[in-house]
């Protein structure tokens, strides 16, 4: 089955950058699409960004990242990035990764969480 580890977060100051990787391992990976999600404390967890993975590429960006966030993939590593620009506090949450098999249906497997904190 497959799993998904996410790897990458930290403490920053506002301003800074960090980049988030998620490396799926444990059998095929094929998947239609790769998402980056993340929950703040006291908060509902919200899609950041997502990636198809093959035929193309198509990414999404929630508005309050978009200029600043940047999503990649490496379909020989089976791993997807996430690049974060100009942090703001209000970015500060546990960033996860989950995989949507096909088009429409949920994101089922999801890595464990890596947590990203961004400092005044």
């Amino acid at each position: 089955q497959v799993q998904l580890v996410e790897s990458g977060g930290g403490l920053v100051q506002a301003g800074g950058s960090l980049r988030l990787s998620c490396a799926a391992s444990g059998g095929t990976f094929s998947p239609y699409a790769m998402g980056w999600f993340r929950q703040a404390p006291g908060k509902e967890r919200e899609i950041v960004a997502s990636i198809t993975w093959v035929a193309g590429t198509t990414t999404y960006f929630v508005n309050s990242v978009k200029g600043r966030f940047t999503i990649s993939r490496d379909n020989t590593k089976n791993t997807v990035y996430l690049q974060m620009d100009s942090l703001k506090p209000e970015d500060t949450a546990v960033y996860y990764c989950a995989s949507q098999m096909r088009y429409g249906s949920r994101y089922a497997v999801w890595g464990q969480g890596t947590q990203v904190t961004v400092s005044s």
